[in-house]
Parts: C-alpha cells; sequence; structure tokens
C-alpha cells in the first residue's frame, strides 16, 4: 500500500532545554514538593508534643530523615532513574508499563493500581493546597483591614480560584508554565534566601546531612510516634510521581537542569527553619503561641506579609502538576486500551501538553466535593498521601522489571529496588491510619477507577477471544458478493459510497460483523465500500494516507495516518482520497445530477458506526455477561461521531448482536397444535374497561 499525502500542516519543533523551558518545568513540575517547607516542619512539630518537646537532637534526626528522603525517593529513584524510563518522552506509570508489558501478564495489576490511586491522590491535592493557602491568609490585617474573618469566606475564596484554575487547563499546560514560572522562580529564590538568612546564625546546622542522625532520632525515645514519624516526613516527597508524570509535558532534560535548583532550595529552607526552632524552642513566649509555623514565623517582621502572600500564590501552583500529570496517565491510559476512549485536545505544539475535558470536569467536581466536605486543611491533610504511597509501590515494581528488562546487574538491581520497597512500605505502613481520617474517600475513588479499568481492559479481552467466536472475516471472500449487491437493481441505492471506521487487519480482515451489516442486516447497496482505519502518529502534524483496493473498483481500503494534532475530520479527508483515486482512474467517477457544486464528480456518503449489543444466545457465565454488559454500558458515553468529526455527517449507529460462546442447538422449538387443543389452557384475560361499569 502506497504512502501518500494529504494537505499537509505546517510542522513545530519539539521543546527543548533552555531558559523558558526550566521556568515551564518550575510552574508545572515542582508546585506541590516546592509547598513542602510551608508544612513539613510545622507536622513534625506538633507531632511531637509542641515547641516544647523539641530537643536538639530531634531537630538535627528530622532534617536528616528530610534531607536523606529527598536524596533516596525524589534524587535517585525518580530524577535519576525513573526520568530514564520514558516512552518516547513520555513518563509515569502507564508510560512505565508500557515499556516493560511484554515480560508479564500480571504487570498490568501494579500499572492499574499505581495509576487509579495517583488519579485519586491528584482530585485530594489541589483541594488540600489551596484550602491551606487561603486559610494562612485567615486573620491578616491589611492597612488595618482583615480581608478574610472565617472559615467559610476561606471555603468560598478556595472554590472560586479552584474553579479559576480548572478553566484555564484548557489554554494549555505552555501557557500555565508561562505564567506560573517566574512566581515559582521567585518562590524557591525566596525559600533559598531565607534559609540562608536563618542559617548565617549557626552554620554548625550542616552536620544534620549526617545521616547518623536520622537512624539515632527512629530509635531515641524523645521521638515520642517511633517509625510514625515518617508520616510526617513522607509530606516532604509526595511530588515525585508528579515530577515523573510530568516530564512528557516539559521534557527530560529540563528537569534534570531545573531540579538541584530546586532542591538546594528546599533544602536550605528546612536547614533554616531547623535553626530558628533551636534558637526559640526554651522560649515560653513561643511555647504558648497558639498555632506557630516554624516556616512563618522565621521570616524577619519586616517580610512576613510577602511571604504569606507568595506562598499563597505557590500553593494555588501546586495543584498544577496533578492535574497535568492526570492528563498524562489518562492518555497513556487509553491507548493502553484500558480506559475509555475521551475526547483529547493538544493547545500547544508539544505532544506532552494535553487538555482532557472530562478528566478535568470530574477532578474539578470532586475537589469541590472535597473543600465543602472536610470543611479545613487540616482535616484534609490528615486524610492526604495514603494513595500516592501505593503508587510509589507499584512504580518501584516496574521499575524492577525495567532494569532488568535494560540487563542491568541482577543482584544489584534487586537490591537497590528492594531498598526502595522496603522504604516505601514503611511509608504506606506510617500512613495507612489516614484511612479512618478520611482517605477512605480517595480510595474510594481508586477503587472506581480500578473497577474501570478492570471492565474496560478484560470487557474488551471477552469480546474479542476467538475461543468464543470466529471474530474476523476476509474481504477477500466476500469481493463477489459486494460486487452483485451494488449492481442488484432489486435492492434500491443505500449511499453513493458506504464509510466503515475500523480497523483493517494484515490488509484485509475485519471484524464479521462489518459484513453483517452490509450483507444481512438489510443489505447495503452502495456504488463504493470503504473501510477507514485512523492511526494516530507521535510527529504533531502528519497528514497521510494509504489504500487498497483488492484488485476492485467498488472496495477501498484506507489507512489515514494523523498527527496528534490534526483534527480526525474524517470526512473532510476521506473527499480528498476520493478525487485522487479518481484523478489516478482507481475508482470511477461519480457524476451529481442534482447538486449545487458545478460539475461535482463525488456521491454523497453515509457513515456507518457499529454498537454491539450482547445477545440472549450467548451462552458465558454469569459473571463474564456481566463485565461485558459494563462494558458495553461504558460505551455507551462515548461518541465515535464525534471523535471522527462526523458531527455534521451522514452517520447511522448500527445495533449488531453479539454472540459468544457455544449457541445451543437445542433451543426451545414451537410446536404446531390444532387450536381446539389449546382451549383449556389458562392465560391472562385483558382487563376491559367495560367491565366496571
Amino acid at each position: 500500500m502506497e504512502k501518500r499525502e494529504l494537505n499537509s500542516l505546517k510542522n513545530n519543533p519539539r521543546s527543548k532545554m533552555s531558559l523558558a523551558g526550566f521556568l515551564i518545568a518550575l510552574g508545572i513540575v515542582y508546585g506541590d514538593i516546592g509547598t513542602s517547607p510551608l508544612y513539613v516542619m510545622h507536622s513534625l512539630m506538633v507531632g511531637n508534643g509542641g515547641l516544647s518537646k523539641m530537643s536538639t537532637n530531634f531537630i538535627l534526626g528530622s532534617v536528616s530523615l528530610i534531607f536523606w528522603t529527598l536524596t533516596i525517593v525524589t534524587t535517585i529513584k525518580y530524577v535519576l532513574i525513573a526520568l530514564r524510563a520514558d516512552n518516547r518522552g513520555e513518563g509515569g506509570i502507564f508510560a512505565l508499563y508500557t515499556l516493560v508489558r511484554k515480560r508479564a501478564k500480571w504487570l498490568i495489576i501494579p500499572a492499574m493500581v499505581g495509576g487509579a490511586t495517583f488519579l485519586a491522590d491528584g482530585m485530594m491535592t489541589p483541594a488540600v493546597t489551596v484550602t491551606a493557602a487561603i486559610e494562612g491568609l485567615k486573620g491578616i490585617s491589611f492597612n488595618n483591614n482583615v480581608m478574610i474573618h472565617n472559615q467559610t469566606q476561606v471555603i468560598i475564596i478556595t472554590l472560586i480560584i479552584l474553579s479559576t484554575l480548572f478553566f484555564i487547563q484548557r489554554f494549555g499546560t505552555q501557557l500555565i508554565g508561562r505564567a506560573f514560572g517566574p512566581i515559582m522562580l521567585v518562590w524557591f529564590a525566596f525559600l533559598g534566601l531565607m534559609g540562608l538568612y536563618n542559617i548565617s546564625f549557626d552554620w554548625t546546622i550542616i552536620r544534620a546531612l549526617n545521616p547518623y542522625y536520622a537512624f539515632e532520632l527512629l530509635r531515641s525515645p524523645i521521638n515520642i510516634r517511633g517509625v510514625f514519624i515518617l508520616g510526617s516526613i513522607f509530606l516532604a516527597t509526595t511530588g515525585a510521581e508528579a515530577l515523573y508524570s510530568d516530564m512528557g509535558h516539559v521534557g527530560r532534560s529540563n528537569i534534570y537542569t531545573s531540579w538541584p535548583f530546586v532542591k538546594i532550595c528546599l533544602l536550605l529552607s528546612y536547614l533554616g527553619q531547623a535553626v530558628w526552632l533551636l534558637r526559640v524552642k526554651d522560649n515560653p513566649a513561643m511555647q504558648a503561641m497558639d498555632s506557630m509555623n516554624p516556616f512563618y514565623q522565621s521570616m524577619p517582621d519586616n517580610l512576613r506579609v510577602f511571604g504569606i502572600f507568595l506562598s499563597a500564590m505557590a500553593a494555588i501552583i501546586a495543584s498544577q502538576a496533578l492535574i497535568s500529570g492526570s492528563y498524562t496517565l489518562v492518555s497513556e491510559a487509553i491507548k493502553l486500551r484500558i480506559f475509555p476512549r475521551l475526547k483529547t485536545y493538544y493547545p500547544t505544539n508539544f505532544k506532552g501538553q494535553l487538555y482532557i475535558p472530562t478528566v478535568n470536569s470530574i477532578i474539578w467536581v470532586v475537589c469541590m466535593f472535597i473543600v465543602v466536605y472536610f470543611q479545613n486543611s487540616e482535616n484534609m491533610s490528615n486524610a492526604y498521601g495514603l494513595e500516592i504511597t501505593i503508587t510509589m509501590l507499584m512504580t518501584t515494581i516496574l521499575l524492577h522489571q525495567w532494569l532488568l528488562m535494560k540487563r542491568f546487574n541482577r543482584l544489584l538491581t534487586s537490591l537497590v529496588i528492594g531498598f526502595f520497597f522496603v522504604i516505601e512500605s514503611i511509608f504506606f505502613v506510617t500512613n495507612s491510619s489516614k484511612f479512618i481520617h478520611g482517605a477512605y474517600i480517595t480510595m474510594f475513588i481508586a477503587a472506581v477507577l480500578i473497577s474501570v479499568m478492570f471492565i474496560w481492559r478484560y470487557g474488551d479481552r471477552l469480546m474479542d477471544d476467538n475461543t468464543f467466536r470466529s471474530h474476523f472475516a476476509s474481504l477477500l471472500a466476500f469481493k463477489h458478493q459486494l460486487n452483485d449487491l451494488r449492481k442488484d437493481p432489486s435492492y434500491p441505492l443505500y449511499t453513493t459510497n458506504l464509510v466503515y471506521l475500523t480497523k483493517v487487519h494484515d490488509g484485509y480482515r475485519i471484524k464479521k460483523n462489518i459484513l453483517y451489516s452490509i450483507l444481512d442486516k438489510r443489505p447495503k447497496r452502495a456504488e463504493v465500500y470503504w473501510f477507514v482505519t485512523v492511526n494516530v502518529t507521535d510527529e504533531p502534524y502528519t497528514a497521510a494516507y494509504s489504500v487498497e483496493t483488492f484488485d476492485t473498483d467498488y472496495m477501498v481500503s484506507v489507512q489515514l495516518y494523523l498527527g496528534f494534532r490534526v483534527d480526525q475530520k474524517v470526512n473532510v479527508y476521506l473527499r480528498q482520497v476520493v478525487q485522487d483515486l479518481m484523478a489516478s482512474g482507481e475508482i470511477k467517477s461519480q457524476p451529481q445530477k442534482y447538486t449545487t457544486i458545478p460539475d461535482r464528480q463525488v456521491g454523497d456518503f453515509s457513515f456507518v458506526l457499529i454498537k454491539e449489543v450482547l445477545s440472549p444466545d450467548t451462552k458465558i457465565s454469569n459473571v463474564k455477561k456481566g463485565i461485558i454488559r459494563l462494558r458495553l454500558l461504558l460505551q455507551k458515553f462515548i461518541s465515535p461521531a464525534n471523535w471522527f468529526g462526523l458531527s455534521y455527517s451522514d452517520v447511522l449507529e448500527e445495533r449488531v448482536p453479539l454472540v459468544l460462546g457455544k449457541v445451543s442447538l437445542n433451543r426451545l422449538r414451537l410446536v404446531r397444535k390444532d387450536s381446539s387443543a389449546l382451549r383449556d389452557i389458562p392465560i391472562d384475560q385483558p382487563i376491559d374497561d367495560d367491565d366496571d361499569e
């Protein structure tokens, strides 16, 4: 099949490492992990009994745990290892699964579990970060005026901000990154400078980087929570998975160049807060303060208002990393056929920057519910973080398979991955107590997502299982029947060009239900029968096609190759294909007697979209029947006509029976009897309204 060009569009290069890319990465990738200094040290202090319980060794050990968690989990696992496991530039757990799925069938389980928990966590993150940010402004006086007085006002403002944030997603993450990038650059610079300011009072705090203090704190009685202190430590690295998922939005090189800057600024902030705590831990006035946050209190008085506003902006931006990462994950799941095909838009010239309206709307609704249900950030944070630990564990399992596939030393690989797995398992255990505090909501969401993925994938496999039915038929075997039908005047002409959107296998095999639609279910007479397959390429502006006519002028198989930024307007492209084939003499011209277009040589088109309906004759288990029915139910919410740009075309959605399993030969048969022999058989009599009178 010779490949030919459609009317092409201008091609644009992919994003490369640059200062602009650096800023976009700051705006998109690091929002979640970049706002952790707002609450990590505060969580550690409150969890251990308050400022009065903060000994020198506790403070040193806490910072040491934070540093080594960031180094081991974020830097080594995600930046140095996971970012190399990309699928054509895309990151995330589904991209990783795509690379290793041929190694074992069971790997789909950690992929689905990890993807579902990440999406569920992404629905909680915007609500937590934005609510916490606005709460920081509650009671703050500006020019002797308090802008936010109570929690009700916090909730209203939070809902408005979240709605605005989700609305601007449609304009693309490149635009968002450009707007947010400079703000996050100022934010990280502010973190670093404030950290240096406080460190200057005690440079010996650098000794906290020694892992000895971390191990000592875990076993020391001064740590009243024991190993469960890691539940607070984990908050410092919750954005690591989003960093991996957002690789497709900004590019690996931009993350490599920006992460060292981000990590240094974060570390300086934690060290600076630690120095401040060492200086004031024995101060009775500070010990008596209600809701004291080391991050804000460690700032000079004349910079505190600016710091509060800047932290509020950074916290709002933090939700972006999870939102954009959710788009990437769903897009990968659609390609893997484990999630319903949702309409996807590419607002910019970079493939990784996409927008899925359905996902955006669902996350927005869930975020609204979470804000209203939990009422404040403290309740939300008690339920936050459990799902992402599960995602990290699932990513670790898949990374192990990827490293083995790359033929790294098997023993060393197992030791490294085993080390990650043990650490993340401890984090999971320490976060599991959050389930009863509200994490059951997001775990329920994750369970629903896993169910959808299972039903979509397993339902597909059942429907395509060749052990149940002869699923495909050869177009070559039906050439003569199609030719006879198109010439048979006893059937009215259904259309000039009859088009089926279907995948043609091996150049000539299609699903049998297509031929059933043409020949058995009201035979459809047409001059030309078209079988069109749409292939989406990795380049943005590909516009090409190939054809196979099977040595006829009435059967055409078309393979369309459209770039991911090219609208799938099948009807428009098909008219060009028809004109090309007529010009080459491969099909006959179709002059129209009645037309508004002078000398029109292309006839009318009718598109048939097949919808399968489970037949009562299906003989499979009730469990499998239930899965297939749910799979077909999910499919009802998808409009193929919109997907393929056929909203204004002549489209027929036709139902065909789906018969699986062996059809019983002992079907119920009617027996003919004389009417006199049936008189004594009791039957339900219809109610006659006249009988009541």
